[in-house]
């Protein structure tokens, strides 16, 4: 009978090759530790355990230890086991001092206004840490098994309840399906959009070409809609010729920060009744707005024909990979067999986490002392620009976590070259316009306004109003 006792000890994965097991296993434990998979200090198994694992006699390995450690390889003490020898360290190599640059390096900014992001020191560590603990007091054991491929129910009730009463979205846990981000759940529309032969998809004529990517590589054709005072123009639709949905952002259009007028919002959907398409709301920042009241979801419109996107990555942090769509009814079977199973991207854990968060109150706390802070911020921003560079117009400041500084024609690329000699790191309008869209549109820079620190934020405007005075 094996001895209990030999199962003790680390796993240690030994390739044996050749007849003779005690050369094989030495220089086996040789090569592990000359290339570093073996650290130095690292404790190996006891002669019994490693016999008992490798299936030969404990002898063998009690001598092969014995040999390393005269060689230097190994050491062994009373007390201490076997251990990897120290290697001497290899000495230090002084790099050449760093040429001298008259300016800062544009790839390496000291400072960011990148669009996008929340204030991600301000994730809300504790609060996040009390719910985790009270979730995982409660959770029963099959919530670690595979589950329910939309994500938990106790999440997808919590957000139905969030939902209905923040955004005024209609929807149910049934619906509702988990996934790990915007673009992981437009991945999957896209899919199952393709499986309903869908050839084409309107846009607006500013957004992100990263949506626009994953819209493309599912096979679908764009067409960007025009874009005036009132936002997107949503009457155009009618007469794109098979075009089955539509991607916006209704309530805070990004990047220009315009909400869809209730004209365009009317259309949009009329659009979608008649002719059996679908309007993809990516609702990306909806808690936050500052001088307006909130717009609610389209989606509560016609919770049939509208595809409902939200996420945690703006109001909490996007590094939780925590979304969520609201189906209509027929759509949902769609997009989970359209899937293949890859919606199973987010923890268990995370989801537990987030729905004691949500029905605790305590993500409507963070939600509202974060439009406070963030409020503060694009007051701070308005007024130093006003005093630094009144010929530039802020705009799309209503809500969100970024404003528009609006420039004169060739001002934004006097900007950004301003900006790489600062070091500051901040996005040019044009480039968030989709290469296909009407002529014209305006020039300026988008700027984050939730991204930096607070520690790093008054150096940081300062930086940005120097960019500005290049532009006058």
């Amino acid at each position: 009978m094996t001895d209990s006792r030999a199962t003790f000890g680390a796993d240690l994965h030994l390739d044996l090759s050749g007849p003779r097991l005690r050369a094989g296993l030495i220089g086996a434990l040789r090569e592990a530790v000359r290339s570093g998979r073996l650290a130095p200090g690292t404790r190996l198994p006891s002669s019994r355990s490693l016999a008992a694992d490798l299936g030969i006699a404990r002898n063998t390995v009690a001598d092969a230890y014995a040999e390393l450690v005269a060689e230097g390889w190994l050491t062994a003490r009373q007390g201490s086991g076997t251990r990897v020898a120290p290697r001497p360290a290899a000495r230090p190599v002084t790099p050449p001092p760093a040429p001298t640059r008259s300016r800062p390096v544009g790839d390496r900014p000291a400072h960011s206004l990148m669009a996008g992001c929340p204030d991600v020191a301000s994730f809300p560590r504790t609060a996040w840490l009390k719910a985790a603990r009270r979730a995982l007091a409660t959770v029963p054991d099959d919530a670690y098994g595979y589950g329910d491929p939309r994500g938990r129910v106790e999440l997808r009730t919590a957000l139905g309840d969030y939902l209905a009463r923040a955004r005024g979205v209609h929807a149910t846990p049934e619906r509702i399906l988990i996934c790990s981000g915007f673009a992981h759940g437009l991945a999957l529309m896209g899919k199952a959009l393709a499986r309903r032969r869908v050839r084409q998809v309107a846009v607006e004529s500013y957004g992100l070409d990263i949506h626009w990517d994953l819209l493309t590589g599912a096979g679908l054709a764009l067409s960007p809609l025009p874009f005036d005072a009132g936002g997107t123009r949503t009457e155009p639709l009618a007469s794109l010729r098979g075009t089955g949905a539509v991607l916006m952002t209704p309530a805070h259009q990004f990047p220009l920060g315009v909400p869809l007028s209730p004209t365009g919002r009317a259309a949009a959907v009329d659009w979608a009744r008649r002719t059996g398409g679908l309007v993809l709301e990516d609702d990306y920042d909806g808690e936050f707005r500052y001088d307006r009241q909130p717009v609610g979801a389209l989606q509560g419109l016609d919770p049939e024909r509208v595809v409902y996107f939200g996420t945690a990555s703006k109001s909490l942090a996007p590094g939780l990979r925590l979304a969520w769509m609201v189906l209509p009814e027929p759509v949902v079977g769609e997009v989970l067999d359209a899937s293949g199973g890859e919606q199973r991207l987010t923890g268990v854990t995370d989801q537990l986490t987030l729905a004691e968060f949500l029905t605790s109150g305590a993500y409507d706390r963070h939600v509202r002392a974060m439009r406070l802070r963030y409020r503060r911020r694009r007051d701070d921003l308005v007024e130093r620009v006003r005093r630094s560079a009144p010929h530039v117009r802020v705009s799309g400041i209503a809500a969100g976590l970024h404003a528009v500084l609006e420039l004169p024609p060739g001002g934004e690329a006097l900007a950004l070259r301003a900006a790489a000699w600062h070091g500051l790191q901040v996005q040019g309008l044009t480039r968030f316009r989709h290469p296909d869209a009407p002529p014209g549109g305006p020039e300026g820079l988008v700027v984050g306004y939730g991204t930096p620190s607070d520690s790093r934020w008054s150096g940081t405007l300062d930086t940005l109003c120097n960019v500005l005075r290049a532009t006058a």
